[in-house]
């Protein structure tokens, strides 16, 4: 048990990383601008704009209202990432790649959790656009599951390897001589 907690530091360590930095910026939001307000980045292009985010990713389900939305919306989220938990802590030490990914994914999934739990919404504020065209308004931990689903798209493109790294089969072959 020891041994795994060890062989997965870093993961242990981009969670809670992940789920800080994006509470701490949502926490910089609301405090500093006002909701809908926005605050110019790069003219043109981005800017802070505090909004609230009632429904599901990219603000699926956002004009929805019915009864319990919020709980519904949460134990999907939760479920999620319960599920995506099991599945990362399946995997072994060499598949460094995806375990970085779904580290990304996991904290942010769970930053966004956090928000739905406690106040019913998640607090977006990075607002890219051109022209008239905006993009969703998205937050850290956005940010962070996007960047893990394409590290593991990534991870999935690779050419797989032919078998066992250098020198894994010598260690083996000697165990199983020993025996």
């Amino acid at each position: 048990m020891m041994g795994a907690l060890v062989r997965r530091r870093f993961e242990w360590l981009l969670i809670p990383l992940v789920i800080v930095t994006d509470q701490v910026t949502k926490l910089l939001v609301v405090l500093e601008v006002g909701l809908h307000e926005s605050v110019p980045v790069i003219r043109g292009l981005l800017d802070v704009t505090h909004v609230r985010n009632t429904g599901a990713a990219f603000g699926f389900l956002n004009a929805a209202d019915f009864p319990g939305k919020p709980i519904v919306i949460a134990v999907v989220a939760l479920s999620a990432l319960i599920g995506v938990s099991l599945y990362a802590s399946q995997l072994p030490p060499t598949h460094w790649l995806a375990r970085l990914g779904l580290a990304l994914i996991l904290g942010g999934a769970a930053g966004n959790l956090i928000d739905r739990l406690r106040q019913g919404y998640v607090v977006d504020f990075v607002d890219a656009y051109w022209g008239d065209w905006h993009f969703w308004a998205f937050n850290v931990a956005d940010a962070a599951i996007s960047v893990g689903v394409g590290i593991i798209i990534l991870d999935l493109l690779r050419p797989a390897h032919a078998g066992p790294p250098p020198g894994a089969a010598s260690h083996e072959s000697e165990s199983s001589s020993a025996a």
